[in-house]
């Protein structure tokens, strides 16, 4: 199948897409951010550049798409119609990258949890539960706040709400907004 954009169009498009702010990461910026944690942008200088890193933690999380980085089972990672053999090259590249990224890390001592993002879209509060898990284990005493009290942070429908303004805001003016962290 024929692709329905010329070859200059199809290549404006790809080149619009995203590597960092995505809404997915935003999303989970601003649910760690109510959730009382601060933390460190883009991750230079650590093995992968993780979107979220937490350094007095040593946890670096990774914000995966499922499109981009093959989330086994989800239907969001469908391999294109057109150049097949491309796109399955080019998404085994990818999740190599990821399985080495995370091994380099977790050699270095940094735990390194993966958040897909149909996962962060469909149940927010369960990844924020899983991160907390992690963040704060059981016998270790919380650090502010105390504790976090989920009815304080908004709903799922809230909260896609406020990460879809964030990015809409960032591609129109390229700026960053005062709710991110």
């Amino acid at each position: 199948m024929a692709d329905k954009w010329s070859k200059d169009k199809r290549s404006e498009v790809m080149g619009r897409i995203r590597g960092r702010d995505t809404r997915p990461e935003l999303l989970l910026r601003s649910l760690l951010h109510r959730a009382g944690f601060r933390f460190r942008l883009g991750g230079y200088g650590l093995p992968g550049r993780p979107d979220i890193v937490l350094p007095g933690r040593r946890v670096a999380l990774f914000v995966h798409g499922c499109f981009w980085h093959g989330h086994a089972g989800c239907p969001q990672a469908r391999l294109p119609k057109t150049r097949k053999t491309y796109w399955r090259a080019k998404f085994v590249r990818n999740q190599a990258r990821d399985r080495d990224d995370l091994e380099r890390l977790a050699a270095l001592g940094w735990q390194t949890p993966v958040v897909w993002e149909c996962e962060l879209c469909k149940d927010p509060h369960a990844v924020l539960r899983r991160l907390m898990a992690l963040l704060r284990p059981e016998g270790v005493s919380a650090s502010p706040p105390q504790a976090l009290r989920y009815d304080q942070i908004p709903d799922r429908a809230t909260l896609l709400a406020i990460a879809d303004k964030q990015w809409h805001y960032r591609i129109r003016t390229g700026t960053r907004t005062d709710d991110d962290a």
